[in-house]
Formats: structure tokens, sequence, C-alpha cells
């Protein structure tokens, strides 16, 4: 006797938690040829402000995490991820029609990727920060902070989970919390992904995932005055300016659109790109 077929609807991914969208949308994921493969939760701007609030209220645990701490949470995803190889491997190559070796070279490329930015989490700091020359009996020194909630616009074309991570992993790593848009059009890597991230070490609201139309909910993300950085990585395809312009009016960091083959590629300036510069007098010797 056959079974019936039990399709899987995907949730979004927030605090931690599966919810469905509050608007109750969804919309099909499928593959090249246009055969169905599941349903994803269509994120709507209730969605977007439930995920920033999340992320506000994880900001405090992970930003107080000690560099080495969330290097080893962050490593911690990579040795997951590495043991559900093969799963996405499946989904990339059924949604986005490449080759098996092409799906296989993409997932291996973002576990390393992944495992590079968490190395950098206890050094970073003593490469983007100084001691600083002054006149006078004084330590000048300056250290990087993290700029805050980070919303992020992940790459949105094939090449869904190396995009994803190269969007997320470096703002993770200097401290902040992000809400991240996944790619509508390949949105499975993100919320297996999701999956992955509730069975890890990572606080819950440290990385909320909203699956849907970026063209609706960038926009909210970055007018929303509680959301201090933009990253528009995958915003090429939208109209990115109208973007910056709404972050300006909240003082927003905006890292703006990257395109061509280096797109996202693991770098020192994608970790400092989402800090600030604390600087700190101290005298030297006794008062």
């Amino acid at each position: 006797m056959s079974r019936l077929a039990i399709p899987k609807t995907y949730k979004l991914y927030i605090g931690g938690k599966f919810p469905r969208s509050e608007s109750g949308r969804v919309y099909e994921v499928t593959t090249k040829e246009g055969a169905f493969v599941a349903n994803a939760a269509k994120a709507s701007r209730k969605d977007a402000r439930d995920a920033v609030v999340a992320a506000r209220a994880a900001l405090s645990g992970w930003s107080g995490a000690t560099g080495y701490n969330r290097g080893q949470v962050l490593y911690r995803i990579a040795e997951l991820l590495e043991g559900r190889r093969a799963q996405f491997i499946d989904e990339i190559a059924t949604t986005e029609g490449v080759t098996r070796t092409a799906a296989e070279a993409q997932v291996d490329e973002a576990i390393d990727r992944w495992v590079w930015y968490a190395g950098w989490a206890d050094k970073y700091a003593q490469v983007a920060g100084s001691g600083n020359p002054v006149a006078g009996p004084y330590f000048n020194i300056s250290v990087p902070e993290p700029t805050g909630v980070v919303a992020v616009v992940a790459p949105q074309a094939e090449g869904s989970l190396l995009g994803f991570v190269s969007a997320v992993a470096p703002a993770l790593v200097a401290g902040n919390t992000v809400v991240v848009i996944a790619s509508e059009r390949y949105p499975l890597s993100a919320v297996s992904l999701s999956e992955v991230l509730a069975t890890s070490d990572v606080p819950g609201g440290v990385i909320n995932i909203l699956t849907g139309s970026p063209a609706e909910i960038a926009p909210w993300l970055a007018s929303h005055a509680d959301v201090n950085a933009l990253d528009l990585l995958g915003a090429g395809e939208l109209d990115w300016v109208d973007l910056q312009i709404a972050a300006a009016e909240t003082l927003k960091r905006v890292s703006p659109p990257e395109n061509g083959p280096d797109a996202g590629a693991p770098r020192l300036e994608r970790i400092t790109a989402f800090t600030e510069t604390k600087t700190v007098w101290h005298t030297k010797g006794l008062l």
C-alpha cells in the first residue's frame, strides 16, 4: 500500500522557536523544473518586528560573552553542518538544479567559511583595536565593540547556503545579533540551518531567520528604529538606494550590495563593518 505524501511546511525561526508567519501565508518552493518540494512561510511586517525584539533581547548575553566562547559556539555550528552534510547537498541539488558535485562543493565551502569566521572570534579585536600614542601620562586604547542588531538581506541567487553563511557569520563574530531575510527562491538551506541552530549552543534570538519576499520585508527592517545596522549583501536586485535612505533616517550603519565572483568573500572587513570603536583613557601609575 502506498503512503500518502506528507508535504513539509517550513516555518520561521525567531527567538529560538519555529513560529508560523503571523499572516498565515506560505509559498511553494519548487525545483528548477517547477515540481513542488515544500512550503515555506511568507513573513510579514509583524514577523520582522518580532524578530527584532528577539534579537534585541539576546544582544546583551551574546555580546557580553568572551570572543573565545563565541568562537566555540560558532565552531559547534560547523560541526553540526558537517554531520548533516548529505541533507544540505540533496536540498541544494534538488532546488537549485545543480549537479551533485557542485552541491557538494558549495556545502563544503560553506562549512569551511563558517570555521574561518569562528576562528576570528577571539582574534579580530587584536587586529582592529590599537594602543594609541598620546602626549602625557596616559594609556589610550581603542577596542572594537558590536554595533547591535543587524538586519541582513542574504544573497538571493544560487549558492544559497554559502551566501547565507557569508552574510550572517561575520556579524555574529563581533557579538552582534541578526535578523536575516533568506533567499526567497532557495530558502531550504536557511530553514534547514535553523534546525541546526536549534540543536546547537547558539542562544535563542541571536540568529532569527525570515523567509518570504525581501522586497516586502526589507523596507520595514531598514526603517525600524531598534535595528542598528543593515547588511545589503544580497539586495542588488532590490531598490537598495531607498533602503539606504530609510536606514539613514535612524542613523544605521549600512553595508552595500556586493556583486561578482568575490561577493561575500571571507575577509576581516566583513567583521569590522559592524563594529564601533570605543576609545578608553587611563592614567599611568598611581594617582
